[in-house]
């Protein structure tokens, strides 16, 4: 009796399916760039499974549509045969699971972890599992439902192929619905919290010289929490002094909040009266930096550079959302690219009617999602007529065109988390154990660099991986890569998704979590400070590495 209400439940259940589910489980085990834990393991293995289990009712239905041999003779053999195998290969693996998670951890210099947790892991695989294989039921059961509606008004074949549509509609109206609504939830919290940050804004600066200030064409509320950190952060000339041993300015620091104007352009253009302002043309250094989704900038990137050239430099900014950097590029993927855009057009616009011998140099940045509307800004074509000087791209992510048109173009032979673009002239890369200064010949006219770590899912993801390897793990293995790497169609694609997931908690130095010491070499690269050294490069490293003195960030990215 409790056998068949159990069954009623649950539903016809395959045990062939559910082994192609426990084998993608077992391959899921295997590392990948981010090491994880086991509630998040149990997690991945668990939705792996009901994936498995998926596929494999779709494969039973396929063989039965096409009418081919049943095997019933020979079913309990084979069952029998895979049962073994699968369960060998996942104790095996599982075995050996904690061993590459420890290798992983290990390369990134973190704990290594002293049990497998294999409650846990199970625990939570379980439970994703029976609520996958629950929402499965829910769907297959409307379906029935529709197909028997269908039976009374049509032949059975035509209701099915309707049914299945009817179904398939259904399910993706109530999805996009589902996801709308969390994301516009999401997107009105973020908005109620950058108004209320506008409307308890600290006091303005009091100094006529930073942007906000009583004397500023920019509002002080509506440049927001990070628009008000960025201009009121990062060494001034005393801190700078105090570090190189000789005279120094204040760095100038224009931020024009999403509030600050109606359309993109008419931030770009408060931008520029504000870099007017301040003098900004008359600095040896100007930056036009993108912003991440939130509006934040990374002081990691930006306090280095102020102190190698005296605080000569000006810096500016347009903010283009309020939202994380994940629905950013999924709402506000156009909005950063157009205030990008703008801000370049009308910067450069300015800058190339200057004289030459005396304008600053102009250098485009972005790090993350600001790096990928840097990109698309700085169109080479648009420059050909009064290029900038360079420059300095910073965790690109994947669907980055410029990026991915630049590293389609590496040397044969040559990594693809570090590659050789021809002889290193015009563009060059970065990690955490490389600085951008080896090349077969000098910098060019225009200087570019990548800084990626060789970790980097946000960099290094690939959508094809559902079904091919990634281009990187076809090559021998980076320092903060495990040999272990292992490709299993669909499982691969699970794992990098959930690494982009994990990537902005990775240690310093790995993953997505960008810090100040790697961004010294490559800015010296691309900006040249005059003067500079390799000793000097050491020196400003240590210095931002051990959190001394003013204005010198030592702590990963984050608030993206």
């Amino acid at each position: 009796m409790a056998k068949a209400i159990l069954r009623r439940i649950v539903g016809p259940f395959s045990v062939p399916s559910l082994l192609l589910g426990l084998l993608f489980f077992a391959i899921s085990l295997t590392p990948s760039l981010i090491p994880r834990g086991p509630e998040v393991q149990g997690v991945l293995g668990g939705l792996l499974t009901a994936l498995g289990y998926l596929l494999g009712q779709v494969m039973a239905l396929l063989w039965r549509g096409a009418d081919l041999p049943r095997l019933r003779s020979q079913r309990a053999r084979l069952t029998g045969v895979f049962t073994m195998l699968v369960v060998a290969l996942f104790v095996w693996m599982l075995g050996y699971s904690l061993t590459w998670q420890n290798d992983l951890r290990a390369k990134m210099g973190m704990e290594p972890a002293e049990a497998l947790h294999l409650t846990q892991i199970v625990l939570a695989a379980v439970a994703t599992f029976a609520a996958a294989f629950a929402l499965g039921r829910m769907v297959a059961a409307l379906f029935r439902l529709i197909r028997a509606w269908f039976y009374r008004v049509m032949p059975p074949r035509r209701a099915n192929v309707l049914g299945l549509i009817a179904v398939v509609l259904i399910v993706t109206v109530v999805t996009r619905d589902g996801i709308l609504d969390r994301v516009i939830a999401s997107l009105d919290t973020s908005y109620e919290a950058a108004q209320a940050l506008f409307e308890h804004a600290p006091p303005r600066p009091a100094q006529a010289r930073m942007a906000g200030s009583a004397a500023s064409l920019i509002d002080w509320a509506g440049m927001g929490t990070p628009g008000r950190d960025f201009v009121t952060s990062g060494p001034d000339a005393r801190a700078i002094s105090a570090f190189t041993g000789r005279p120094a300015l204040d760095p100038i620091r224009v931020y024009v909040g999403r509030a600050n104007g109606e359309t993109p352009h008419e931030r770009a253009e408060l931008a520029l009266a504000e870099l007017l302002r301040l003098g900004a043309f008359e600095r040896k250094v100007l930056i036009m930096a993108s912003p991440t989704g939130t509006g934040w900038m990374d002081p990691g990137s930006h306090d280095p550079v102020e102190y190698m050239h005296d605080g000569d430099i000006a810096t500016v900014a347009v903010q283009y959302s309020y939202l994380q950097s994940p629905l950013a590029l999924i709402l506000e993927t156009q909005t950063g690219l157009e205030q990008a855009t703008a801000l370049q057009d009308v910067v450069h616009g300015y800058w190339k009617t200057l004289p030459p011998e005396s304008r600053p140099r102009l250098y485009a940045h972005g790090l993350s999602l600001g790096a990928w509307s840097s990109m698309h800004a700085t169109n080479l074509f648009r420059l050909l007529d009064d290029p900038i000087d360079g420059a300095f791209w910073a965790g690109p992510p994947f669907p980055s065109a410029f990026w991915k048109y630049v590293q389609n173009q590496r040397d044969p032979g040559s990594p693809w988390v570090l590659p050789t673009i021809g002889d290193g002239s015009l563009v060059r890369y970065a990690s955490h154990t490389a600085d951008a200064s080896a090349a077969a010949a000098d910098w060019g006219r225009m200087r570019i660099a990548f800084l990626q770590y060789s970790s980097d899912p946000v960099v290094f993801y690939d959508p094809f991986s559902l079904w091919r390897a990634p281009p990187w793990m076809r090559d021998p293995p980076a320092k903060d890569m495990t040999e272990h790497l292992f490709f299993m169609p669909v499982v691969t694609q699970f794992q990098l998704a959930l690494d982009m997931a994990l990537s902005f908690g990775a240690p310093p130095g790995h993953g997505h979590a960008y810090y100040a010491p790697d961004y010294i070499a490559p800015w010296a690269e691309v900006t040249a400070p005059e003067g500079w050294t390799a000793a000097d490069t050491a020196r400003l490293k240590a210095h931002c590495d051990n959190g001394i003195g003013a204005g010198c960030s030592n702590a990963p990215s984050s608030g993206q």
